[in-house]
């Protein structure tokens, strides 16, 4: 059976004056949606501006036939989808690097020695290497005179146009030119999808793993893209000491996302890429929230 809800609102303005609605219903999916839900629908369907206060007031769900398209079901226009894994106290990124301490520099329970009675805080502290979970890396973590973290522009770091290149690693570990030819890739961020995420946080990880070849980085410094990334353990090949396509992408300052995941869900292209590190003087590494915007 179909569910409407039925519910008393009252709006307040944040230049005086207000607006009420009794007995207001509305078609949903499912069986149940939250008063933020309903207050941002109201708003937003009724073009409403300075506005304060929202209260929804005598929810209730009955069954009663849609008279339209119910509103708790994504519109058409954007989506967010998180590329970034979760770190955690203990967790290994990369084998022979320290796993980061995640703990307590001040614990609730000795805070609220220092506060009211009923108020209480929790300040963390971390100690880890920049290469954790899913990072970015900058021309200083392969040049000395390279930018660093500050020196990065956000233009570089948000927004960028992105194509997703899929080379299924069951098939194919190597990824060479061919793998990039015909391919809209100038200005972009280019995002190889090779499935190796699935091994995150597993010794499998750590293996022969998807990289790209030296070749394959030097075409894309000739198409000009803006920013590399790879769910892999690594863009390069770790079975020696050499960097190569790190050491072509960071000299033409092309930036580079490693461990990324969730990459089958983006489309090829139609989104936009972001991965923001904080502004750190003296740093070519760090943790980012990688993520897209897919436009639908």
């Amino acid at each position: 059976m179909e569910k409407r809800v039925q519910f008393d609102f009252e709006i307040e303005f944040t230049n005086g004056g207000g607006l009420e609605g009794k007995a207001f219903r509305l078609d949903i999916a499912g069986d149940t949606i939250s008063d933020q839900e309903l207050a941002d629908y109201l708003v937003e369907d009724m073009h409403l501006l300075m506005v304060g206060k929202v209260q929804i007031k005598h929810k209730v769900i009955i069954e009663e036939k849609h008279k339209r398209a119910p509103i708790n079901i994504q519109a058409a226009g954007e989506k967010l989808v998180d590329l970034s894994h979760t770190i955690e106290h203990g967790l290994v990124t990369y084998k022979g690097l320290p796993a980061p301490i995640i703990c307590d520099y001040l614990s609730r329970e000795e805070s609220r020695k220092q506060y009211a009675s009923g108020t209480e805080f929790q300040i963390g502290k971390i100690e880890m290497v920049t290469n954790t979970g899913t990072y970015l890396d900058c021309p200083f973590h392969r040049y000395e005179n390279g930018k660093d973290l500050s020196e990065v522009g956000v233009e570089r770091l948000a927004d960028l146009d992105g194509i997703v290149i899929r080379v299924d690693h069951k098939e194919n570990f190597v990824l060479d030119v061919d793998s990039f030819r015909g391919k809209e890739l100038r200005g972009r961020a280019v995002l190889v999808h090779t499935g190796w995420d699935v091994y995150w946080n597993s010794e499998q990880y750590f293996e022969h793993h998807p990289h790209l070849t030296e070749a394959a980085a030097r075409y894309l410094v000739e198409c000009d893209v803006k920013l590399v990334g790879i769910d892999s353990v690594n863009i390069d090949d770790t079975r020696s000491g050499e960097r190569p396509v790190h050491t072509t992408l960071l000299g033409a300052e092309v930036l580079i996302v490693e461990h990324l995941c969730n990459l089958g869900q983006l489309p090829e292209s139609g989104f936009t890429f972001s991965a923001l590190p904080p502004k750190f003087k003296g740093a070519g590494t760090f943790p980012v929230r990688a993520l897209a915007k897919v436009r639908s």
